[in-house]
């Protein structure tokens, strides 16, 4: 294999480094193009830039491959629990017995959310979307803890272990919260549950009536929240290195995250789905002429929630989810219009060569919804729900950045296509 590859600029040939990550991924290495060439390479949407090395998740998008810090997905998924993944995201091994007491420890410590900051509900309306309350609630961690945001990589570093935790915790005490808050219903305290039964109580339990958990429930959550920990560099974790690069802490950079997880692009793909499934109940469907409409190219008739962006074969998240999914509805006994079409499609989908043969498989936004669906979570919070999945990854994410001694603050190029240069004219001569 070449260990430069050549770059041919009119009669001028430029030599650049080939990088080869761990899996095979290649790539060439441009960082001094601009400075020998006065060229910069043009790649909307950073498509096919490499930002940044990681050592956190391998994604092969061709074969349907997915790993945090080397282990597969299907692994992660059926033998580990979204705290202990969250570990091994955010510190790059398994933890022993004794670690992951102490992480879930601090996660149980830092649970609750002091009464002063509490007050900051009062200042929104009913109505104010979940993610704006989420992003605005987390940037203003940064204020409440001063010595764990000091927005100097050294200082926060040396707590780490404390705001990664909390940051975690909190939001999640802070997603049950606005879920309350919007129904006007009284805040709950954390108890000393286990993460998810906690999420649960937080959300769904009454003032003389304690969330009674489903352990098939809350397996469920478990795993969605363990396939939502982290996905590479996709819009959100690339924002929060963006953001983290200037030097910010930890809690500012996940408000950042939060904001750019909140664009219906990225974060709001399971709720499409619910909203497509409403669409076909009100047209009084059970899928079936929205299926036809789909196959025949009606741009109204879009499947949400089959394919990926990314993975061009199969999400290998989906197969796993699909069966947690059939696993809860099935005990919960959910009769639900939604979710029969749900199934119909599922399984139409399945075996239409036309999806087959296109690869449009359901993926893990089909079935996370359907799952929220069936626990009673309303579609305004799915978003925040996969917030408080992929919140390990993101805070990986900042800590690469944080720990990079040779770092720099991130600034991408552009080509300027407006105007040329042109003289000021008076505004009384402008006619």
């Amino acid at each position: 294999m070449p260990k430069n590859a050549l770059i041919k600029i009119d009669d001028k040939e430029i030599s650049c480094p080939v990088m080869v990550g761990t899996e095979g991924e290649k790539a060439i290495d441009a960082r001094n193009l601009r400075k020998d060439t006065g060229y910069i390479f043009y790649d909307q949407g950073y498509g096919n830039t490499g930002s940044c090395e990681s050592a956190i998740t391998f994604l092969d998008g061709d074969n349907g491959i997915l790993r945090h810090r080397g282990y597969s997905i299907d692994q992660l998924a059926g033998q580990s629990e979204f705290v202990e993944t969250a570990y091994l995201i955010i510190y790059g091994e398994l933890p022993t017995m004794k670690q992951r007491k102490a992480f879930g420890d601090l996660l149980r410590q830092n649970a609750h959310v002091e009464t002063q900051m509490q007050r900051l509900f009062d200042g929104y309306p009913k109505d104010t979307p979940p993610m704006v309350m989420l992003a605005s609630l987390v940037a203003s961690l940064a204020g409440y803890y001063p010595d764990l945001a000091t927005n100097n990589f050294e200082k926060d570093l040396g707590q780490f272990d404390l705001s990664a935790a909390m940051a975690i915790s909190k939001i999640r005490t802070l997603g049950a919260m606005i879920y309350r808050h919007t129904r006007g219903l009284p805040f709950l305290h954390p108890k000393d549950l286990p993460f998810c039964d906690n999420f649960l109580h937080l959300m769904f339990s009454e003032p003389y009536h304690d969330y009674v958990s489903i352990p098939e429930v809350t397996s469920a959550l478990n795993l969605i929240l363990l396939m939502h920990a982290d996905h590479e560099q996709n819009c959100s974790s690339a924002t929060v290195r963006m953001v983290g690069s200037s030097g910010v802490n930890l809690f500012t950079s996940l408000a950042a995250g939060i904001g750019a997880l909140s664009g219906p692009l990225h974060g709001g793909a399971n709720a499409a789905v619910m909203h497509m499934l409403q669409s076909i109940h009100d047209e009084h469907d059970d899928g079936t002429r929205f299926i036809s409409a789909a196959k025949d190219g009606s741009k109204s008739h879009r499947l949400m929630g089959f394919g990926h962006a990314v993975y061009r074969n199969f999400d290998p998240r989906a197969k796993v989810i699909g069966e947690a999914c059939g696993v809860v509805l099935k005990k919960l006994g959910k009769s639900d219009p939604l979710l029969d079409i749900a199934h119909n499609l599922e399984q139409a989908a399945l075996k239409d060569d036309y999806f087959v043969s296109r690869k449009l498989y359901p993926n893990v936004d089909f079935y996370s919804g359907i799952i929220f669906r069936a626990l009673g979570i309303p579609i305004n919070m799915f978003t925040v729900m996969f917030a408080l999945g992929r919140s390990p990854g993101w805070i990986a994410n900042w800590r690469e950045v944080a720990s990079n001694p040779k770092g720099r603050i991130y600034r991408p190029r552009q080509i300027y296509v407006g105007p040329a240069r042109r003289d000021y004219v008076p505004i009384a001569q402008r006619g």
